[in-house]
């Protein structure tokens, strides 16, 4: 079974995918996540390779991504602090979202480059040794067949 051409993700409410559904202009994906700088995970200052941001995906109402808004909020040397302001500015995207309701969506792959990171949904079936494998990135969460929105951490 190939990945689907929209890839269902399931809003769960308190949980990794609260902040998904719809509005006025289609789709929406928001999230505070973090990126890691590439091996600073083996260093005693990690942290400081640790960024946190606020992302809203915006996407047309057959899945196909129109936008994304990807904001820097800080480092692990002040983590609490950068999530803080992360979580207030991803409050503050959502809100100027016309119509906003949560819920189910179903997205078509895509990627943009932040930072020098990945931001989201691509196919990683070649690190699963072939197999179908979709992946929100940097948020680490795994579709795969049955392809009913549930996701893996």
């Amino acid at each position: 079974m190939a990945i689907p051409d929209r890839v269902p993700i399931a809003y769960e409410p308190d949980y990794r995918t609260s902040t998904i559904g719809r509005f006025d202009g289609g789709q929406f994906f928001g999230s505070v996540t973090a990126t890691l700088e590439a091996g600073s995970g083996a260093e005693p200052d990690w942290f400081r390779g640790k960024r946190w941001y606020a992302v809203l995906h915006r996407f047309d109402a057959a899945g196909g991504h129109t936008g994304s808004e990807i904001w820097f909020a800080g480092t692990s040397e002040e983590e609490r602090a950068s999530i803080d302001r992360a979580e207030a500015h991803l409050t503050g995207l959502l809100d100027a979202l016309p119509g906003r309701a949560y819920g189910d969506i179903a997205v078509k792959l895509f990627q943009v480059e932040a930072d020098g990171h990945v931001f989201g949904l691509v196919d990683e079936s070649e690190e699963y040794d072939g197999e179908d494998h979709a992946e929100f990135l940097p948020d680490d969460l795994g579709f795969n067949p049955p392809w009913d929105g549930c996701y893996d951490t």
